[in-house]
């Protein structure tokens, strides 16, 4: 096998994995970017490259694809399935076509389940298989979700995902197998998985692979699959027409007290993505809280409106081009701008503010307790007697929910905040949010979790 090494390019956010490949000559190849080119821009000027070519394994869900951006500034040639009909300048490729990278050359499969046009990319040196680009296809011990397409598509989807991974377990057992969707995908990649793999090794320990037929692997598939944020419905056809090409980096304009308020009053949504504290100390009145962290942008396509103006509150520390990068790259070129200064600038023109109550495991008494957490992480063990709902459902039936003495939970406090704001919006009052999570629960008060749904 040949010693050929992507570099890579791992978003730790998404849960996805982009590849830089040095083709010999000064120039590279790039597959599964997103829109987010920083670290690609960083890897290959590194590295002394020109990124050459673009490749995409299929019509991306999660993320805003970087190949058109790419071709517009570098002149990067893009290579993608010619099933996909994008609509701006690419080679259409098909099962079996090859692409000449310079010594190295790119062969398209057609590997349709996760999305109909599925490719993955054989990545030949010379005569020997180096690795395969599985993208949403063949991940580490799984295979990506079938059911971004359409409901009644799911279970056809699902068995032509079948047919897929079989048709890439024929490759040669040591072949590396270089994956888009990795742990902590919402395309379903298991927890805690390795990145990549080789054949060899998911024939002998991926279930999926191990199935008995395909009826039993499209009964695993679907009953491993949870829910989505929404964006995820929208992205594919955006990606399909192509996105607009950044003339510049986004950036968060400065907006003053006045404009924030006539921006509210015109429907605009404000999201403060300072840390649990910082937020439960004093907030503007039904702000959305989503705290800044790697998985910022998948929260931001769950829970905010993606046609409403934003208006972003952090905290001095908090870097406003990694706030506005994280939300283009899936899609939100919605945000209106920053609070000027934050809160400190609200508060000293006299604005109103609310503020949430912090508790430890040992000050849930009699109240309702609303676990946000996922329908397998709840299962997995949760407070007796606590009324589920996955946050991202939370909106649809906060009405419903008791006007009782609250007290929201998650695995930390971040989701939780985030639900304990929308139940504010909701009008519910006396909301509480626990820091920390069922185990801490557990420790502190000595009591047992139940599991199950």
């Amino acid at each position: 096998m040949s010693t050929v090494d992507p570099v890579p390019l791992v978003d730790e956010g998404l849960g996805n994995s982009a590849y830089l490949v040095d083709l010999g000559d000064c120039r590279a190849l790039a597959v599964d970017v997103s829109l987010d080119l920083r670290s690609t821009w960083q890897a290959a000027r590194r590295r002394g490259l020109t990124l050459a070519f673009a490749a995409d394994t299929h019509l991306h869900a999660d993320f805003v694809s970087g190949s058109r951006q790419l071709a517009a500034t570098e002149g990067t040639r893009v290579l993608a399935s010619a099933a996909g009909h994008r609509e701006f300048a690419h080679t259409g490729l098909r099962d079996g076509d090859e692409v000449d990278l310079g010594g190295l050359r790119l062969r398209a499969l057609a590997t349709p389940g996760h999305t109909h046009e599925h490719l993955s990319f054989l990545l030949l040196d010379g005569d020997r298989p180096a690795g395969v680009f599985t993208g949403g296809s063949l991940l580490v011990g799984a295979a990506a979700r079938t059911d971004l397409v359409a409901p009644d598509q799911t279970e056809a989807l699902a068995r032509r995902q079948y047919a897929s991974l079989h048709r890439l377990a024929e490759l040669p057992d040591e072949l590396a197998v270089w994956p888009t969707h990795g742990a902590g995908s919402f395309c379903s990649a298991p927890p805690g998985a390795q990145r990549t793999s080789t054949i060899g090794a998911e024939k002998t320990h991926n279930s999926l692979l191990r199935a008995e037929n395909e009826d039993a692997f499209v009964t695993d598939l679907l009953d491993s699959l949870g829910s989505f944020p929404p964006y995820f419905l929208r992205l594919p056809e955006h990606n399909r027409r192509g996105p607009a090409v950044l003339d510049t980096d986004p950036a968060l304009p400065s907006l003053d007290v006045a404009r924030v308020r006539s921006l509210r009053a015109d429907g605009a949504q404000v999201i403060d993505v300072r840390p649990v504290r910082q937020f439960a100390a004093g907030h503007i009145p039904c702000a959305l809280s989503i705290p800044l962290r790697p998985v910022f942008a998948s929260w931001l396509g769950w829970l905010a409106d993606p046609e409403r103006p934003l208006v972003i509150v952090r905290s001095d520390d908090q870097d406003p081009a990694e706030i506005a990068w994280q939300a283009v790259k899936i899609g939100y070129t919605n945000l209106a701008g920053e609070l000027a200064g934050g809160m400190p600038t609200w508060t000293a023109a006299d604005q109103p503010t609310t503020t949430t109550r912090l508790v430890d495991a040992d000050e849930i008494t009699r109240e309702h307790v609303v676990d946000v957490r996922q329908d397998a992480e709840f299962t997995a063990g949760h407070i007796p007697g606590a009324t589920h709902v996955e946050l991202g459902a939370l909106s649809d039936i906060a009405d419903s929910l008791p006007r009782t003495p609250t007290v929201v939970m998650c695995g930390h406090g971040e989701r939780a905040m985030g639900a304990a704001s929308l139940l504010e919006q909701a009008g519910h009052r006396d909301l509480a949010v626990l820091e920390g999570g069922p185990d801490d629960w557990a420790e502190t008060t000595g009591g047992s979790l139940e599991g199950g749904a």
